[in-house]
């Protein structure tokens, strides 16, 4: 990333979900301010390890300052990642409601009495395709 945006006037943009919070710097491949070579990297460090950032908030937030990079005549150049906030950029997330931490929380109750397969076979009555994706014990994607 860092030569692409040497070669072309760029900017990094990371993709990365957790390089984004403060102080995980192990496991998450930020680079050190010593070895950017001058490119400035956006979306690196800008949250607390506590705070809520979700996929959307990472959208908006990198949709900003790509305005801005290419505002400026400059090339985004985003990097890192599972492609799981690129995708959220790029495609946007599905049209639904957003986070309910309500709701979030009556299911974890219930996979904590019932057990996390619980949740699985009541997605598989209500969305079977959904169901056939997400693995019966992970309850976040649950």
């Amino acid at each position: 990333g860092i030569r692409i945006a040497h070669a072309y006037g760029g900017e990094v943009v990371n993709c990365d979900s957790t390089a984004v919070y403060r102080r995980f710097d192990i496991g998450t491949d930020k680079v050190p301010t010593h070895e950017q070579a001058g490119i400035p990297h956006h979306l690196i460090d800008v949250v607390e390890p506590t705070a809520v950032y979700s996929a959307a908030q990472y959208a908006r937030d990198a949709a900003a300052r790509i305005r801005d990079i290419t505002a400026r005549g400059r090339l985004p150049v985003l990097v890192g990642g599972t492609g799981f906030y690129f995708r959220a950029l790029v495609d946007g997330l599905f049209d639904g409601p957003g986070r309910d931490d309500g709701v979030r929380s009556r299911l974890h109750g219930v996979a904590a009495r019932r057990g996390v397969e619980h949740l699985h076979r009541v997605l598989q009555r209500v969305d079977a395709a959904s169901a056939a994706r997400i693995m019966p014990r992970d309850e976040k994607r649950l």
